[in-house]
This record gives C-alpha cells, sequence and structure tokens, in this order.
C-alpha cells in the first residue's frame, strides 16, 4: 500500500483550508445560534462564548456522527475515484477550498449562508470538473435536498417561532400578572426544551445506533424531569425572592440555598445612592410609537428654525428652541444612544499600557487586542446603523410591543439554555458532516485508497472544534449584528422562541437525515416571530431579501470556485 507522500503538498492546502472552513462555521454558523442572545443582553459576547465552547464541542463529540459519507450526502459515487485515490484528494482540497473562500467573503459583509450548502457546492464543483456533471447525483438524495431545504427549513422554523410567540404572548406576556405567569410557564418551557435535547441523543446515540421508543420516551422524561425538579427546587426560588420580592440583597450564589429561600426575611430598605439595577432594561435605546413620533417632530423642528443659509440657528435661538423640549433625558432615544455610556456596557478594551512599542506588556496588549477584537465590539450599537440595506430600523423597532422587563428578565434564563440547547444540536448535525471532506483527504492521502466510509477521529473533531470557537471569537460579530435587531426587534421572550423553534426543526431534519442549514432555521425562527407580533414591518423585508439571495448562491459559487480550481490542477501542463 502506497502512501501518497509525492502528494503532501495537497494535503497540506487542505489542512489549511479545512482549518479556514471550520473557522468560517463559528464566524457564520454558530454566530447564527448566538446571535438572538447578544441582541437581546441575555448573554454578553464573552459569555457567548463561552457557551458555544462547551456546548460545539459537547455536540459534536457526544452526538455528532462519528462515520460520515465519503462524499457528502453521496453527491457522487467514491468509487468513481478508485483507479486514481490521488484525483479524489485534489477534489477534496479544491471542494474546501471553494467552501472557505465563498464564505470567507460572505462572513465578511455579514452575509448568514448555509457552510452545509457550501461545501456541497464545492462538492458538485470538484466532481463536474473530475468525472463530469452527469455523474453528479441531481436526486431527491443528493443536490435536490438543498434545493428543498430553501424552502422546507426557514418555513417549518417560521411556523415553530411565530407559534411558540403568539401561545406566549396572548397567554403570558399580554396579560395583568404576565410576570406570575411568564414565573409559572419556566418549568413547561424547560421541560421541551430538555426533552428536545434529550431526544436528539437518544435518537442519534454515540454509535449511531438505532434506539427503542420505549428508551426514548424514558430517557425524554427522567432527563427533562430531573431538570424541572433541580430547577424547581433553587433556580425558582431564587426568581421568586429576587423578582417577586424584589430584594435587592441577593446575590447569585443564594440560588444554592433553594426553598431555604422562601423563608429569608424581608429585605431592608433600599439605602440611598444604590444605583446598581438589579433588572436590565431589555428595550434600552428602543423607543415606543409615541416616542418616536416625539423624537423626530423635535428634530423637525430644530431643522425648521434655521436660518435660510443653511447656517445653525444663533445661541439665543437654541435657547428659546431648548425651551420647547423636554430634558434631555426624557428623549435618551436610539439615534444618539445615551444609554451606550452606562455602566452596563462600558468598552471592554483596557488602555494601552505604558512604555515603549516593543515592551512586553505593550505586545502583549496588541496580541490581546487582535484576538479578542471580535468580543470587543458594540454588536447592539452596530444594529443601529444600515451598514448594507436602508431600512427605518427605529420605526421597525417602535411597531413591537414592549413588556414587563421582570416577564422578560425570566424567559431570559430559558434564552440561555435554548442558545445552548441550538449550539449543542448544530455540534451534532453540522461539524462533523463539514469536516468529512478533509477526513476523506487524510484517509486519501495516508492510505492511497477510496474509503467506502471514513471514521472521524477525535483529534480531527477538536481540530475543527478550535477553528469554530476561534471563529466565532474573531469574526462572528459580523453575522451577528445582521441577524439580530437589524432583522427584528429581539427581547428574551423572543430570542428564546426563536432559539426554540430553530432546535426543534433541526432535531427532525437530524432525525430525517435531512441537510438543512441552521442559518436557514434560526432566520426562519426570526421572521416567524417578527410577523407574530402582529404587522409585517416588525421584519426587515429587503434583509429577508439578502439574505435569501446568499442562500441561493452559495451552491453556483461554491461550484464555481472550486470547479475552476480542480479544472485548473488536472488539466496543468507537467514539464
Amino acid at each position: 500500500m502506497t502512501v501518497l507522500h509525492q502528494y503532501t503538498y495537497i494535503f497540506a492546502l487542505s489542512t489549511f483550508f479545512a482549518f479556514l472552513d471550520a473557522w468560517n462555521i463559528g464566524a457564520n454558523d454558530v454566530a447564527n445560534s448566538f446571535a438572538t442572545s447578544v441582541s437581546s443582553r441575555s448573554l454578553t459576547m464573552k459569555q457567548a462564548m463561552a457557551v458555544a465552547a462547551v456546548c460545539e464541542f459537547a455536540g459534536s463529540v457526544a452526538v455528532g456522527s462519528r462515520v460520515a459519507d465519503t462524499i457528502r450526502t453521496r453527491i457522487v459515487d467514491p468509487h468513481l475515484y478508485d483507479s486514481s485515490p490521488a484525483v479524489l484528494l485534489l477534489a477534496m482540497m479544491c471542494t474546501i477550498l471553494g467552501s472557505s473562500t465563498f464564505l470567507t467573503v460572505a462572513t465578511r459583509y455579514g452575509m448568514p449562508v448555509s457552510t452545509t450548502h457550501a461545501v456541497i457546492g464545492g462538492l458538485v464543483g470538484s466532481a463536474t470538473a473530475s468525472v463530469g456533471i452527469t455523474k453528479v447525483n441531481w436526486g431527491w438524495t443528493g443536490v435536490s435536498q438543498v434545493f428543498a431545504a430553501w424552502v422546507i427549513a426557514p418555513g417549518l422554523s417560521g411556523v415553530f417561532g411565530a407559534l411558540l410567540f403568539y401561545l406566549t404572548k396572548k397567554a403570558v406576556l399580554t396579560k395583568e400578572t404576565a410576570v406570575k405567569r411568564a414565573f409559572l410557564s419556566i418549568p413547561v418551557y424547560t421541560f421541551l426544551t430538555v426533552g428536545a435535547l434529550t431526544m436528539l441523543v437518544a435518537w442519534r446515540g454515540v454509535r449511531d445506533e438505532e434506539v427503542p421508543l420505549s428508551t426514548v420516551l424514558i430517557s425524554i422524561f427522567s432527563v427533562a424531569g430531573g431538570v424541572v425538579f433541580l430547577q424547581c427546587m433553587f433556580l425558582m426560588p431564587f426568581l421568586w425572592v429576587r423578582i417577586m420580592r424584589q430584594d435587592w440583597t441577593l446575590r447569585w450564589y443564594h440560588v444554592f440555598y433553594g426553598p431555604a429561600l422562601l423563608r429569608r426575611p424581608p429585605p431592608p430598605p433600599t439605602p440611598s445612592g444604590f444605583l446598581k439595577p438589579r433588572i436590565k432594561d431589555y428595550y434600552r435605546g428602543h423607543l415606543t410609537p409615541e416616542e418616536l413620533a416625539y423624537v423626530r417632530a423635535s428634530e423637525t423642528l430644530l431643522q425648521s428654525v434655521q436660518t435660510p443659509d443653511g447656517a445653525p440657528p444663533s445661541t439665543a435661538d437654541k435657547d428659546d428652541d431648548a425651551m420647547l423640549l423636554p430634558p434631555p433625558a426624557t428623549v435618551s432615544a436610539p439615534p444618539v444612544h445615551p444609554d451606550r455610556l452606562s455602566k452596563e456596557d462600558d468598552s471592554l478594551i483596557p488602555p494601552r499600557p505604558a512604555g515603549p512599542s516593543t515592551s512586553f506588556t505593550v505586545l502583549a496588549w496588541r496580541v490581546n487586542r487582535f484576538l479578542l477584537r471580535g468580543i470587543e465590539q458594540d454588536v447592539i450599537g452596530m444594529q443601529q446603523r444600515n451598514a448594507v440595506l436602508k431600512w427605518d430600523i427605529e420605526d421597525m423597532h417602535s411597531r413591537a410591543p414592549h413588556y414587563d422587563n421582570r416577564a422578560e428578565y425570566m424567559y431570559s434564563a430559558l434564552q440561555i439554555l435554548t442558545a445552548a440547547a441550538a449550539s449543542f444540536t448544530h455540534g451534532a448535525n453540522d461539524v462533523a458532516n463539514a469536516i468529512a471532506p478533509f477526513t476523506t483527504a487524510y484517509e486519501v492521502w495516508s492510505t492511497n485508497t477510496v474509503p467506502e466510509m471514513v471514521g472521524v477521529p477525535i483529534w480531527v473533531l477538536c481540530f475543527g472544534g478550535g477553528a469554530i470557537v476561534l471563529g466565532l471569537l474573531t469574526y462572528g460579530y459580523h453575522v451577528m449584528r445582521t441577524l439580530g435587531n437589524r432583522l427584528t426587534l429581539i427581547s428574551p421572550s423572543r430570542g428564546f422562541c426563536m432559539e426554540l423553534a430553530s432546535a426543534i426543526t433541526v432535531l427532525m431534519a437530524t432525525r430525517l437525515s435531512l441537510p438543512i442549514s441552521t442559518t436557514q432555521c434560526i432566520t426562519g425562527a426570526t421572521v416567524g416571530v417578527g410577523l407574530a407580533n402582529g404587522d409585517w414591518r416588525c421584519i426587515n423585508p429587503k434583509l429577508v431579501g439578502w439574505i435569501y439571495m446568499g442562500w441561493i448562491i452559495t451552491v453556483p459559487v461554491t461550484a464555481v470556485i472550486s470547479g475552476s480550481v480542480m479544472a485548473m490542477m488536472l488539466n496543468a501542463p507537467g514539464w
């Protein structure tokens, strides 16, 4: 058995582009899972990074497929390469090159695209250039599933998201007792979320073995029931004392006191000067229709008193006009974003240390600024700016009703749970398959054979997982700003429904072995929840069309890139 050492440079290139591909999964796909949590202020960028790192690794290693087809979804019969395995090695390199190149450009411009479909497009291009377009499987078991996913994935998740939020809105958020109802709904939604995640683990298993239905049901009720029991013992008393009793002396570690918190004496009066907010204002920076109309009327008034030649009014005029307006704090509006100056949103960028630029402390500071650049971005502030498409973001946000922040706080914990579940299902559904071309390249290079099936080694999953985490850390904010408040107003209750709907859709696709995209799921769920507000202008239709265009061009663009490189390398003259 001859090892293809003469083509080590091809495998080296495959390794580089595989890292770039996995890096883009983190910057694009994983960012999708946490865009709603960061946009609703349930998680900071640093917290999202920590949760994603744990859940992505756990999903891919524990539940992700340990065995993958040599060619993703059987786009082409691998035995067509039996006579020349080196061509298959080159095809895998070109596949990863086409996918990673397109994803890098798409991520840079904040376009949420499907990394799974990018790999499929790359396979179509390399297969077309090597064995011919007629050998590509265009049937339902092949490329046709990609086209169907453009409708199925966002459609299903949109319906689930709209239904979940509509029921939550009608049964909880719009009621006078919304806070108490939100408190009582937490165990129900937790059971649903944990049960769906347990169902995925039981169905797939760690070795892709079929599990009897009775075992699945026992697993769901035991695991989900156990989590809800622990939640009722520890988290629920903590939330009751903090929210319903408004105990300002409560600290995070008091959650371990459990039911003993209910016997806690009433808190003393809040001392003067105690300014630390106990409950976040999740709608801070988003105006109601009345507030937006007043702010814009004030702006129009200021413009109308300018002199005819366009010069600003005199100082006396400014003082007179200022008398017509309330104090600046009354119109703390999104156009100027004074809220970003609050302690909660202070910049995470430390000042440059003193000393010459070549000193160790300054060099370390510069390295940290490069590595931590992604989590030092003001994603919510970026979402207020129309950098890609012109749309009245402030008017879109004002059309979404504002609910009690205490009720939203209840759903903030649920949103973190669903974000973790979405990240876990992403690891189970996408990560192993995304690195399958690299694993195939490694098998061909090291054995000079065309394997029917390829095992995904643990070191490959760790290699891909590290690149994924790094991608989210350094570049994920580009997609987060697109899939956040630019698409619709996101609050914890809305974000929870979006993420749970997306996780349920991915769960169904995993069970049915459909290569749907988590990007399409979370986008569809976001649109569905936005429409459930009752007004189609609660979403940004221009951005929806732009995202959909990105989905459509993914396969042909990656196919052209990989096919062109494959054709040039196969037909290059030799000396």
